[in-house]
């Protein structure tokens, strides 16, 4: 029954993936049904710790967000890139991988993009270098923040094996910016320089490319007071998440029924904060409450929580059902080649392009083979595969927002200029991460 079992999780997934969106997350409902009702398996609880988690979060960034504090953001973002133009292909993707972190979503992209282009081209810089690796890096920084969605799902999983969030971050910092630094490094000399390209060319005679000088000024937008004091009320709520995950002394403790006193968990701590953050912004900030559940990061979140509510408990009920089986027959040949984990990581991630939903998918079924902490947290940053398959939203913002069209899908689809930097980036983040954790948990 394992096999048939395993068919229908994927044919869920590939289904999934096909109509996209929201029905991802009920297609791994309809797995669950099928599971349960047509091969009888038990089914498990829902992740509703997981749920929680991705949700708390959430309601917070969007609060951030309707106040005008990613606006914000992002043109403090505009004014480093501007600053510093002959530095556009290792700065662009720094600073998206930043403030990324610092949000907690990749939404911040779509700003900055633009920017990014106007300034490359402005300083004669061919636009496909730092769109590529820009794009893959604010996506790579979600395997790396802690209050993105699918930090706060790894942060689930990972607790019962005691690595907290403050570990998570130690590992996948440093992981995932060396991969950036080196996926930058590898288009720094891609291509012809931008005033050698022929279609460029092409371009500018036919009035196909705005023209911007090298002195160009972004025009200097004012926000006000509530969009500020946003900000610093995110990142203080951020902070104290951090904190409380890397110091457990920090969280209150409470005596159970028997008398032992246990601290709460990070899942509860974070609910709590993140929870209690979203009501402060929205006293202290003013925004309409109503937008908040209207802001494209609200739905993006909502996404994620329906995705962890079908797909986790898919996944969770499918190994729970096998545990033994895989314990007997799957987990010995996985820990022998644990290149296979990330390697699973990166196609599903491919094809459902969302990092949250692929760590609810796979994390899940990667503890059940018993696999060291290290190896899991290792195998990480792979979730990042999105951009294998160019057609994630970033990916054709970058290529709509570049005039020049040096940011290309070639005429084999696969051969576009996100797939070098990408590629770079992830295998560097996991052998980083892998040989990082190695050394911090042994």
């Amino acid at each position: 029954m394992f096999w048939l079992e395993l068919l229908l999780v994927l044919i869920v997934l590939f289904y999934g993936a096909k109509i996209g969106d929201v029905f991802l997350g009920l297609a791994g409902g309809l797995g669950v049904a099928v599971l349960v009702f047509v091969f009888h398996v038990q089914p498990t609880s829902p992740p509703i710790d997981v749920m929680l988690i991705i949700l708390s979060v959430v309601l917070s960034a969007a609060a951030l967000q309707v106040c005008g504090g990613l606006d914000f953001l992002v043109s403090i973002a505009e004014r480093i890139l501007r600053k510093y133009p002959q530095h556009i292909t290792v700065l662009a993707p720094l600073v998206t991988y930043v403030f990324t972190f610092l949000a907690g979503t990749g939404h911040v992209i779509y700003s900055l993009l633009p920017v990014i282009q106007e300034v490359a081209k402005g300083y004669k810089v061919r636009p496909e270098r730092p769109i590529s690796i820009a794009v893959v890096a604010s996506q790579q920084a979600i395997t790396a923040s802690p209050i993105s969605a699918a930090m706060a799902a790894m942060v689930g999983f990972m607790a019962p094996l005691g690595v907290s969030m403050g570990t998570l971050i130690m590992i996948c910092v440093p992981a995932t910016l060396i991969g950036v630094v080196l996926g930058a490094l590898s288009v720094y000399r891609k291509g012809v320089e931008l005033e050698d390209d022929p279609v460029y060319q092409t371009r500018v005679v036919e009035g196909l490319v705005k023209a911007v000088s090298a002195s160009s000024r972004a025009e200097k937008k004012v926000f006000g007071i509530n969009a500020k004091r946003s900000v610093v009320l995110f990142l203080l709520g951020t902070v104290l998440v951090v904190l409380m995950g890397t110091f457990p002394e920090f969280r209150p403790a409470f005596a159970d029924s028997n008398g032992a006193v246990k601290t709460i968990s990070m899942s509860q701590t974070i609910q709590i904060v993140m929870l209690a953050l979203s009501a402060i912004i929205v006293l202290a900030c003013k925004p309409k409450s109503g937008e908040i559940l209207q802001s494209s990061v609200f739905r993006s979140g909502a996404l994620a929580v329906i995705c962890a509510f079908g797909l986790c408990w898919m996944s969770d009920t499918f190994v729970n059902g096998q545990m033994s089986f895989i314990k007997e027959n799957v987990s010995m040949y996985m820990t022998d080649n644990v290149f296979i984990l990330p390697v699973m990581m990166f196609i599903v991630s491919a094809l459902i392009t969302s990092q949250a939903a692929t760590t609810l998918i796979l994390i899940p079924l990667a503890l059940a083979f018993g696999m060291p902490a290290y190896l899991l947290i290792g195998a990480w940053p792979a979730v990042n595969g999105y951009f294998f398959f160019p057609v994630a939203g970033q990916c054709i913002a970058g290529l709509s927002f570049d005039d020049t069209k040096t940011t290309h899908i070639g005429k084999f689809v696969l051969n576009h200029s996100y797939m070098r930097p990408g590629l770079i980036n992830v295998v560097v983040s996991v052998i980083m991460a892998t040989l990082i954790g190695k050394m911090v948990l042994g």
